[in-house]
């Protein structure tokens, strides 16, 4: 996205024909820049046999999901809803790891039939697994490391008191299934958190990993999740992706090594990927002056964009329609029925009513934990893909709210 004549674009294509064309509030995603950051995660990976797992839940529109697809991407499911969209969206079930947690064995054992990969965290799940499929059906097992990391506590999952993963200290009764049922596992996974900045974080976590694998003869690939930060406001730090994957492929190849044989190095990138590539784009209905802020309220709310509410998370955000004006201080606030505040006290060029605005980085976990809370539609996505904005997800109607609601009266 670039400010060129008075006019931010993406691909030359003005934000603010969008927001004509197609109403608001509308997301924004930039093909290309999804694009070149998988390129990237491949290329500060290299020298191993690295598989990128892309993390469906951050940004499922099928359209994403094809243009990942073409590029070569695998792709990582969390319920078999994810499953089923991403063989829709033409995904081989060898390429597709299924995550899932706290799920009943049912939704285990149609994934199965599916023909994708199982990748189980609890050993409940892995004796059921074993005392049904035996050596029949190759299978991963998440690991939990104990290792604290991730920018919020909702998005820590590694650490002790996480309800995901097989604690590192039961993988001697894990051993014990394992062997009892004759079961076939064919790869490791951890996943400590999202918006990790440090490098060792990884590297401790792939040393348990190592150790956990002199146990098992027959690992395919090593997964090790995901977490890359990328910036939200200017100045902020991110995690040095090439830094890191230089150590990672070092520590790797020497594990391979003392393996035997080379294995396959998993990554489950979602918010890298998408998350710089997405807008959000909303107009402002009203600008209320009160006796101590001066409140810009747009047509959106926390049931579009949650994040900031659920998370406390920070989205920057631009005056498209004003970019030279006078800077201001504003308190940019939704129109549900609670305070769903997406960014207090912010300086932005001075807003008028019908101003449109921009929240950046909203590619991921934007749409997808969209709701339709105090009966709002969800809003249209556009994707511009080679100079082109495409609409791939129709604004919701009426009667998309009412469709599955059934009159008893």
């Amino acid at each position: 996205m670039i400010l060129e004549n008075n006019a931010y674009t993406v691909q030359g294509v003005r934000l603010l024909d969008i927001a004509q064309e197609f109403g608001t509030p509308v997301y924004v995603y930039d093909a290309d820049k999804i694009i070149s950051q998988y390129h990237r995660l491949i290329k500060a990976f290299k020298g191993s046999k690295i598989k990128i797992k892309y993390a469906q839940k951050a940004l499922n529109n099928i359209n994403v999901l094809k243009l990942l697809r073409e590029e070569g991407s695998g792709l990582d499911c969390v319920s078999i809803q994810e499953v089923l969209v991403g063989l829709k969206a033409g995904f081989k079930p060898a390429d597709i790891l299924f995550t899932p947690n706290c799920v009943s064995f049912e939704e285990i054992s149609q994934a199965v039939d599916l023909g994708v990969m199982i990748n189980i965290d609890n050993i409940s799940t892995l004796e059921q697994f074993g005392h049904k499929y035996g050596n029949t059906v190759p299978v991963c097992i998440r690991i939990n490391p104990h290792i604290m990391a991730g920018g919020n506590s909702h998005i820590s999952v590694g650490h002790i008191d996480s309800k995901f993963g097989i604690s590192f200290y039961q993988m001697r009764h894990v051993g014990r299934v394992v062997k009892s049922h004759n079961m076939q596992i064919v790869g490791l996974h951890m996943h400590t958190g999202s918006d990790i900045l440090d490098a060792e974080v990884f590297l401790q976590g792939a040393e348990l990993l190592f150790d956990a694998a002199q146990d098992f003869a027959d690992l395919q690939f090593m997964d090790f999740g995901s977490g890359f930060k990328v910036a939200y406001k200017v100045g902020d730090v991110t995690t040095d992706i090439e830094s890191i994957g230089q150590r990672i492929v070092k520590k790797f190849k020497d594990f391979c090594k003392n393996y035997g044989r080379e294995l396959e190095l998993w990554f489950e990138p979602g918010k890298f990927l998408v998350s710089e590539a997405g807008y959000f784009l909303v107009k402002t209905n009203v600008i209320k002056q009160t006796t101590s802020t001066v409140f810009v309220g747009v047509d959106s709310g926390q049931n579009h964009l949650i994040r900031p509410m659920m998370y406390d998370a920070y989205h920057h955000i631009t005056n498209i329609s004003n970019p030279s004006g006078t800077n201001r201080i504003y308190t940019v606030v939704g129109y549900i029925c609670e305070t769903d505040t997406f960014g207090w006290d912010r300086q932005l060029n001075e807003v008028r009513e019908g101003d449109v605005l921009m929240f950046h980085n909203a590619g991921a976990y934007g749409f997808t934990m969209s709701s339709n809370y105090n009966s709002r539609l969800r809003p249209a996505e556009v994707l511009i893909h080679k100079g082109k904005a495409h609409l791939v997800r129709k604004r919701e109607e009426l009667d998309d709210l009412l469709r599955n609601q059934v009159e008893v009266f």
